[in-house]
């Protein structure tokens, strides 16, 4: 008898078109992992700012058509997948399913598409390499309220350092880097989304990951690419990590240094790095001077990328509860994974 695995692709959803900008900025506020506020203060507040953002979203969305590419790209990531998977596991009907946070196909959704394969074991697999409350977490929370069926189930809560993750990274750099013909006093940004601070110093490991990730990519890069982490996305009155990518790319801009910027954190297209890596800042680097300013793709369906989330897949299968996707020790106070990462 065929054993049934579903692989349960976890990602955060774009809109798919002008309409769906507003209520997907609303269902995006009104998650408390975003806006820490009760309820009665929380939705009326997404729907004021979901209003107030729509006009610029929409502006940015239009630079890609209209809609974000998030979900077709993640759906080539899933063929990819399922394709890995069937040539590695003879003898298993491995379905990937994907479940996006703020747009369709919403968590609710897929964990009714889920029952109805009714699998026999089940790995949920978030596209965020890096944890966080505010991305995996809600994401899991999100999936536990809906899913009613059955199946032996497998968290992969994270996997900062996987080994294929990392290669992927470093050849995409690599290739980029030597294909603009390997410039000399040039930097190489890991740009991350970034975070209220408070986030962080609540115990998030977020960014110690995306800093593990940055330096074990670096480690495999020509040492002449001095480098560093830094944060984008920046909304609200918060204080957020740092350094900030505007600021890096300035300080590139005073020291007279090129840049090759990679999204570190983003395993796919969409506006964080078509919009604002591509167009705002790239004109920033051109108004302070930055030149070259060469941007590395996300790694899509990177072949390396994708063993690696194969080999986790089966790493996981026979097993329960919450582990991580790689040899990182996490230790942290709100990590799900941290008692069978420190074991």
């Amino acid at each position: 008898m065929t054993k049934k695995l579903a692989v349960v692709l976890f990602n955060l959803g774009g809109p798919d078109g002008p309409r769906a900008v507003r209520p997907f900025l609303f269902n995006l506020f009104r998650d408390p992992a975003i806006i820490g506020a009760p309820a009665l203060i929380r939705y009326p507040l997404a729907a004021l700012i979901s209003t107030t953002r729509e006009k610029m979203a929409k502006a940015n969305y239009a630079i890609m058509g209209g809609g974000s590419p998030l979900l077709p790209e993640t759906e080539k990531q899933a063929k990819a997948l399922e394709a890995e998977l069937a040539a590695s596991l003879p003898g298993v009907e491995a379905k990937c399913f994907i479940a996006m946070r703020y747009w369709h196909p919403l968590t609710g959704e897929t964990a009714k598409q889920v029952k109805a394969f009714a699998p026999d074991e089940i790995v949920l697999l978030p596209l965020y390499p890096h944890y966080s409350e505010t991305t995996t977490g809600s994401s899991l929370k999100a999936w536990t309220k809906t899913y009613t069926g059955g199946g032996r189930q497998t968290t992969i809560c994270c996997y900062p350092n996987e080994a294929k993750l990392v290669d992927a990274h470093a050849r995409l750099i690599r290739d980029t880097w030597e294909k603009a013909g390997s410039p000399a006093n040039t930097r190489l940004l890991f740009s991350a989304h970034g975070l209220p601070e408070k986030v962080i110093l609540g115990g998030d490991p977020y960014q110690k990951q995306i800093e593990a990730t940055a330096a074990a990519v670096a480690a495999r890069l020509p040492a002449e690419l001095d480098w560093t982490v830094c944060y984008q996305s920046r909304v609200g009155p918060l204080k957020w990590i740092g350094p900030s990518t505007d600021d890096e790319i300035r300080r590139a801009g005073a020291e007279g240094k090129g840049l090759i910027v990679t999204p570190i954190a983003f395993v796919s297209e969409h506006v964080e790095t078509l919009v604002e890596l591509d167009h705002e800042y790239a004109e920033l680097a051109q108004e302070a001077g930055v030149a070259p300013y060469i941007r590395v793709p996300a790694l899509g369906v990177a072949p390396e990328f994708i063993s690696g989330l194969a080999g986790m897949v089966r790493q996981a299968l026979g097993k329960t509860g919450v582990i991580p996707g790689s040899d990182w020790r996490c230790g942290e106070t709100n990590c799900p994974c941290k008692e069978a990462a420190s074991a």
